[in-house]
């Protein structure tokens, strides 16, 4: 008994001399280390900086090569993570070994405008029409870019490639969308839909002294011939089309589907009445302050869609049928608009279509 009591007393002051070690040990490195903190942290502040890149960059190599070398041993030793990798190592080897021959995969190539003028150095060989095509711009586009007075261009020569057949105009003091929509012989709706064209007050489309802005469609004025405009298509509401919808307003095509506006404009400032171009069930009608503005969205049983944007006035509302011909609405110029238009658009499982295809 005397033993047990002998030996207990000095397990007691072994174990508090050794805490009391311990404790004295780790007061005696933490002083050490505070110091030299002290001078590293006081030799970065006198460098202002010059060392402190370096210092990160060094940390950073560390804990990269850190995870590379000790990574893979954590994982293996890890029966958590072990287990879920071989599961995850199964499920990927069931899906590789899937028989894919009877699959039918097709790629589908997005067409993004592009949004500023490059520069392009002409090649061996190619023409003023060649490279037109390539970027989908007109020989004219490019000629007017570049100053060109003639077709005829030579190797190693620097051309500025438009991203739009147009005009690239920079913007002068006391100019506007509406001035220099005029000035091009385009409507100014046709400037404010391109995407890539910035506005100061995108309420009022005001410009920035200096800026580029890109005309769509735009001609020099001194080219330009007097009368009616090239290629404006005049039309007549509920007139029908090859396909199944009917023109849904009276009007001339302002502006035809190109890749940033796959719709169709159609102007006229006496605001006519906005026809259904198909019978359908309204799916929405109700007005924005921005983009569409005041338009209605109609489902036809056939899997399509059209909408009818900028309106001044709604006459359908959600859930109501509707027939073909049937009077909606008024062109009118809300939402994101310069100027009295009926902005049409035809969609197809949600994807939006070229109007044309389907109206004439």
């Amino acid at each position: 008994m005397t033993a047990i009591k002998s030996f207990l007393a000095e397990l007691v002051e072994f174990t508090n001399f050794f805490f009391t070690y311990i404790k004295s040990r780790l007061l005696g490195w933490g002083t050490r280390f505070e110091k030299i903190k002290d001078i590293v942290v006081a030799f970065l502040v006198v460098k202002r900086g010059k060392y402190s890149q370096s210092f990160l960059n060094t940390s950073f190599f560390l804990l990269i090569s850190f995870t590379l070398v000790g990574g893979p041993v954590v994982v293996e030793n890890n029966p958590f993570i072990s287990d879920s990798f071989s599961q995850n190592e199964a499920i990927a080897q069931n899906v590789l070994s899937t028989d894919t021959s009877a699959i039918s995969f097709q790629t589908t190539i997005s067409e993004k405008p592009r949004d500023k003028t490059i520069d392009r150095i002409v090649k061996p060989g190619e023409t003023l029409a060649s490279i037109a095509e390539t970027y989908e711009i007109s020989v004219d586009t490019i000629k007017w870019a570049n100053n060109l007075k003639s077709d005829i261009i030579k190797p190693g020569q620097t051309l500025k490639i438009l991203p739009i057949t147009g005009i690239a105009h920079e913007v002068r003091s006391g100019e506007s969308v509406y001035s220099i929509a005029k000035r091009y012989g385009v409507d100014a709706q046709n400037i404010v839909n391109f995407i890539f064209n910035d506005f100061e007050d995108v309420d009022t489309f005001s410009l920035r002294v200096g800026q580029t802005i890109y005309v769509p469609d735009g001609t020099p004025p001194q080219i330009r011939p007097s009368g009616p405009r090239p290629g404006r298509i005049d039309i007549i509401a509920g007139q029908p089309g090859t396909g199944a919808f009917i023109w849904p307003t009276t009007g001339y095509v302002s502006q035809y589907p190109v890749p940033y506006h796959m719709a169709l404009d159609i102007a006229n400032k006496s605001l006519p009445d906005v026809l259904a171009s198909d019978t359908g069930t309204v799916a929405f009608s109700g007005c924005l302050a921005y983009g569409y503005g005041c338009h209605v969205i109609i489902e036809h049983s056939n899997g399509f869609q059209t909408l009818y944007g900028h309106m001044s006035r709604l006459d359908v509302a959600a859930g109501q049928g509707v027939s073909k011909g049937q009077v909606i609405g008024r062109v009118g110029t809300t939402g994101r608009s310069t100027g009295p238009h009926l902005h049409f658009e035809v969609r197809s499982g949600g994807a939006l279509q070229n109007p044309l295809g389907y109206l004439r």
